[in-house]
């Protein structure tokens, strides 16, 4: 329970005879990692087959940086900004936005792309090619950080004091596309999206996001975000995992989690309410119904919306470390009647 930083090291790079020596050191516990890893990989195969054959297909997540302390930064140290120690010498982030007046620190070790080029991007290709093993389709996170990312000094303590550095751009995704054919991704096209970043989605087809929570208020991405601005080639959400749910966004005063005023909560709801013509009613399926009715291929909708869940069922709270992904759901929460609500709904926008 020790960062590999914190390892004797020799062991920690890598160096043959370490490696040799610990491994028939911790013999039982690796073959018990090994058959964890084998139950789990057959498991999932017959949970995907299962999906298969109802016509219902698995999204899977990639995080565009990997965690410090990661079999992917300890057994290829290469690819990263790295000092002689292993620490990260710049690390990962965005800069402050309406959101957080300090950004998001998120501390991942940037990636050295000039030696992932030299190496024909082979990390990006396996990291894909694992995945699509896995899922039918795969949303990049943070899909901007390819054209251009923030990266700040390890020593700083938030993500205000960074600057934009130019990502690999096309050219990582055609070398993808050649190696890997037709590419199922949905990119994660939220932020400060440029027209470069747009450029390089609509070149490769990747359907963007918009996110029906952010439509209302200030947010630069806002009138994108609005159903009657979307186009057929996107996924559509009420929230993603790394906002509050909409009850939780409904009912928020602003002030404690974002840089909103009580004055901008107040005149967000009153648009809300203007442009999806309502007064009063359970928030969640007016939103739900407000992405299922747009023109979107796809619509998602957390099931702590369709739950009607407030804030303390939130999954992420993006730039911290602990108490994240803990929400679980009761079978019995999922009733007939709700499940008779999505069916309905589904049936009459043709979904």
């Amino acid at each position: 329970m020790a960062a590999w930083t914190h390892w004797p090291e020799d062991i920690a790079r890598r160096e043959p005879e370490a490696v040799e020596r610990w491994s028939k050191e911790l013999a039982s516990e690796i073959e018990a990692q090994k058959f964890f890893q084998f139950a789990f990989f057959q498991q999932w195969r017959e949970l995907r087959e299962y999906g298969r054959e109802r016509q219902i297909r698995i999204i899977g997540d990639i995080p565009i940086y990997v965690a410090h302390d990661s079999a992917d930064v300890w057994s290829n140290r290469q690819f990263f900004l790295l000092n002689e120690k292993g620490e990260p010498e710049r690390v990962s982030g965005v800069p402050p936005d309406y959101f957080s007046t300090t950004g998001q620190l998120w501390g991942n070790p940037i990636y050295n792309w000039p030696r992932l080029k030299q190496t024909g991007y082979k990390w990006w290709v396996e990291r894909l090619r694992a995945a699509l093993r896995l899922y039918d389709f795969v949303r990049i996170d943070h899909f901007r950080g390819f054209e251009a990312y923030w990266e700040v000094p390890a020593n700083e303590i938030t993500a205000e004091h960074g600057r934009w550095v130019k990502g690999p751009g096309r050219e990582l995704f055609a070398i993808l596309r050649q190696e890997l054919g037709d590419l199922p991704i949905i990119a994660e096209n939220l932020g400060v999206i440029t027209p470069e970043v747009e450029a390089i989605r609509h070149e490769f087809g990747f359907p963007g996001m918009a996110i029906l929570q952010f439509a209302f208020g200030t947010d630069p991405q806002a009138p994108t975000f609005k159903p009657h601005n979307y186009v057929r080639e996107m996924v559509a959400y009420t929230g993603t995992h790394d906002n509050d749910t909409v009850v939780g966004w409904w009912n928020s005063s602003g002030t404690s989690d974002s840089t909103r005023t009580s004055e901008d909560v107040e005149k967000e709801h009153a648009y809300a309410r203007a442009y999806l013509d309502f007064k009063d009613g359970p928030i969640n399926w007016i939103l739900i119904r407000g992405i299922q009715n747009s023109v979107a291929n796809t619509a998602i909708q957390p099931m702590q919306d369709i739950l009607g869940l407030g804030n303390e069922a939130r999954m992420n709270f993006p730039g911290t470390a602990s108490g994240n992904w803990r929400w679980r759901m009761r079978p019995e929460a999922l009733t007939q009647e709700i499940a008779g609500r999505l069916k309905d709904m589904a049936k009459l926008y043709d979904r």
